[in-house]
C-alpha cells in the first residue's frame, strides 16, 4: 500500500508540474522508486545506510531543480524537492542528522547561485528576501520533521512499556490464579486425607497387633509363616508411615517466625542431603547474595522446604552433576533458587507439580512438594518453577521480608 502511495505522489508531482522534460519525469521516479526500495533493503535500516539513501535523494533532488530551473536554478518550482532528504534524516538520523542534511540542502540550493552570469543579470533585493526565506523552510522544515518523529519514537516506547507491563500483568494474574486454585485443591485434598488417614488408623492398629500376636503363637519351625507374619508388620508400618505424611499434609500448621539468618538455615539443609541415605552423588554451589537481610520466618519449617527441594534437585541430577542454590532481594522479597541440570518436567505437568498425590517418581506419594507449597503460602510468598525437558529446572521461592 505504502508502494503505491509512493508511485501514486510522484506521478501526480509529474503530471502538475511545469516541466515534461522526459529527463525530469525520470529522475522524479528515480526518487519515487529509492523512496520504495529504501524500506525493503535491510541495508538502509542502518544508520550508514540511511546516510547513503539520503546522499542519494539529495544528489536527485539537486538534478531535478537544475534540470527544471535552467537557466537560473534557484527560479525552479522543484527547489522544495531538496526537502526530501531533509525529512527522511529527521525521522531516521536523529536531531544532529536532521541538521547535517538541513545544511547540505541549503548549500545544495545555494550552488545554483554559481550559475548565474551576474556579468548579465543579477538577484533582486526581494528575491534574496525570497531565497532566504526558502532556506529557513528546509530548516524549519527538517526540525520539524524531528519534533514529530521524536513524539512518535515516545509513543512507540510508551507502547512497549505498556505492552510489557500488561504481559508481567497478566503473567502474575496467572501465577496468582494457579495459586488460588493449588490453594483449593489443597484444601480439599487436606480434608479428605485427614479424615481418610484418621479412619485408616485403627484398622492398621489392630492389623499390626495380630500379626505381632502370630508372630509370638507360631511355631519357631514354622519359618514361612513367621516370614509371612513379618511382610505383614513391615507394610503396616510402611503404611503407617504414610498415613503420618497424610496427617502431616493435613494439619494446619503453626508458623512460629523468629528472626533468623537465610544463608545459615539453608546450610543446614545443605548438610541433611549431604547425610541423607541413599548418598547423592551431587556437587551443591551456594550463591548467597550479601544483601540478604535478617529477616522474620519460621526456620523449622523453612529448613523443610529447602530440604525437599534440594533432595528432588539431587534426585532428578545425574551422579557427578551439579546443583545450585541462590538467594538475592527482589523488590521487597528475598528470592532463594534452586537449579538442577537433570531431565526437567514436561509442560502438561508443570500446572500439577504442587498437588497432593502427584509424582513423577517410580517410589513417590506426591506429597513433598505440596506441604512445600503450603509452608511457603503460610508464610506469605509464592513459589514458580522453569523447567525445560532435558535442561533442568529452577525452582524459586520468593518470601516477604518482614524485619523485627
Amino acid at each position: 500500500m505504502h508502494d503505491l502511495v509512493w508511485l501514486l505522489l510522484f506521478a501526480l508531482i509529474a503530471a502538475a508540474g511545469p516541466s515534461r522534460d522526459p529527463a525530469t519525469i525520470i529522475l522524479l521516479f528515480a526518487l519515487a522508486i529509492l523512496q520504495v526500495i529504501e524500506e525493503k533493503v535491510p541495508f538502509f535500516a542502518l544508520p550508514k545506510g540511511s546516510v547513503a539513501a539520503n546522499l542519494i535523494k539529495l544528489a536527485l533532488g539537486w538534478l531535478i531543480v537544475y534540470q527544471t530551473g535552467r537557466p537560473f536554478g534557484v527560479t525552479s518550482s522543484y527547489f522544495w524537492i531538496l526537502l526530501v532528504p531533509v525529512v527522511s534524516a529527521a525521522t531516521t538520523l536523529g536531531m544532529a542528522g536532521a541538521l547535517v542534511f538541513a545544511v547540505l540542502a541549503c548549500g545544495s540550493y545555494l550552488s545554483f547561485l554559481l550559475y548565474i552570469d551576474y556579468d548579465r543579470y543579477n538577484v533582486p533585493p526581494d528575491q534574496i528576501s525570497e531565497l532566504l526565506l526558502r532556506l529557513l523552510a528546509f530548516a524549519v522544515i527538517g526540525y520539524l520533521a524531528r519534533r514529530v518523529a521524536e513524539a512518535q519514537h515516545l509513543e512507540a516506547r510508551r507502547a512497549q512499556e505498556a505492552v510489557a507491563k500488561l504481559a508481567e500483568a497478566n503473567r502474575s494474574l496467572q501465577e496468582a490464579e494457579a495459586a488460588v486454585r493449588r490453594s483449593e485443591r489443597l484444601a480439599a485434598l487436606g480434608q479428605l486425607s485427614a479424615g481418610l488417614a484418621h479412619e485408616l488408623r485403627n484398622p492398621l492398629g489392630t492389623i499390626r497387633a495380630s500379626a505381632e500376636m502370630l508372630m509370638k503363637n507360631m511355631p519357631a519351625e514354622d519359618g514361612t509363616a513367621r516370614e509371612l507374619a513379618g511382610f505383614i508388620a513391615s507394610e503396616v508400618d510402611r503404611t503407617n508411615s504414610l498415613v503420618t505424611r497424610f496427617l502431616e499434609f493435613a494439619r494446619p500448621l503453626e508458623l512460629k517466625p523468629q528472626t533468623a539468618e537465610l544463608a545459615e538455615v539453608i546450610d543446614r539443609a545443605v548438610t541433611d542431603l549431604a547425610r541423607a541415605t541413599p548418598r547423592y552423588d551431587v556437587t551443591v554451589y551456594k550463591n548467597y547474595s550479601p544483601d540478604v537481610p535478617r529477616f522474620a520466618f519460621d526456620a523449622e519449617l523453612m529448613e523443610r522446604v529447602f530440604w525437599n527441594l534440594l533432595l528432588n534437585a539431587a534426585q532428578g541430577t545425574p551422579p557427578g552433576g551439579e546443583v545450585t542454590v541462590k538467594t538475592r532481594t527482589v523488590n521487597g522479597s528475598v528470592e532463594i533458587a534452586v537449579i538442577d541440570r537433570g531431565p526437567g518436567i514436561a509442560p502438561r505437568d508443570l500446572e500439577s507439580i504442587f498437588n497432593p498425590f502427584f509424582t513423577t517418581k517410580k517410589e513417590g506419594v506426591g506429597l513433598g512438594l505440596a506441604i512445600v507449597s503450603k509452608i511457603v503460602d503460610l508464610h506469605g510468598g509464592r513459589m514458580t518453577v522453569e523447567s525445560e525437558p532435558g535442561k533442568g529446572s529452577i525452582f524459586r521461592v520468593f518470601l516477604p521480608v518482614r524485619l523485627r
